[in-house]
């Protein structure tokens, strides 16, 4: 009986998402529940956008420019932290003010206490609150360890998608 209600439920979902008349406080039919906070009402938004929003698993804009990380840095309002391997900042070099803990470790590391992390990577433990860019080579060890972070409860996680490219391509411009 629960598993017939259940997926009756279900098969309403569809029907309420394409239906762009549903009114706040209109019930689900077959179900106890109410769609109202489903719909929005703000002009121009629709349920679809609304529930892309409410489901997405990142935060809606992750991505930091050179010139908001360049903010970031001189205010100290970041965590900045390299995953790429010791080895490569050695022969490329490094963003001033980051933190170097390779991708491999960035799991482990994040939950390390403020002690640890600092003796091992040389650098504050950021909290869960902090605001941490990741960054690498071009952005993409970057967006596997904001997706990491975010999956261990950081909060504000961002990443530089240029990475260090983009760092010396803007350095040099100046």
């Amino acid at each position: 009986m629960a598993l017939r209600r259940s997926w009756r439920f279900a098969g309403s979902i569809p029907r309420l998402l394409l239906n762009s008349t549903v009114r706040p406080g209109v019930s689900v039919p077959g179900g106890r529940s109410s769609v109202s906070s489903l719909v929005n009402t703000r002009p121009g938004c629709t349920t679809s956008d609304l529930l892309l929003r409410r489901f997405a698993s990142a935060p809606p804009s992750t991505d930091v420019s050179y010139e908001q990380l360049k903010q970031l840095l001189a205010g100290r309002k970041a965590v900045v932290i390299d995953v790429r391997e010791p080895w490569e900042l050695r022969e490329y070099g490094f963003i001033p003010g980051s933190i170097n803990v390779p991708l491999g470790q960035v799991n482990t590391a994040l939950q390390l206490d403020a002690e640890e992390f600092k003796e091992k990577y040389g650098g504050e433990m950021p909290r869960g609150t902090d605001n941490i860019v990741f960054t690498c080579l071009a952005g993409v060890r970057s967006k596997n360890a904001l997706d990491t972070a975010t999956s261990l409860g950081y909060k504000d996680v961002q990443h530089y998608p240029g990475g260090w490219q983009d760092w010396v391509k803007n350095e040099q411009h100046k």
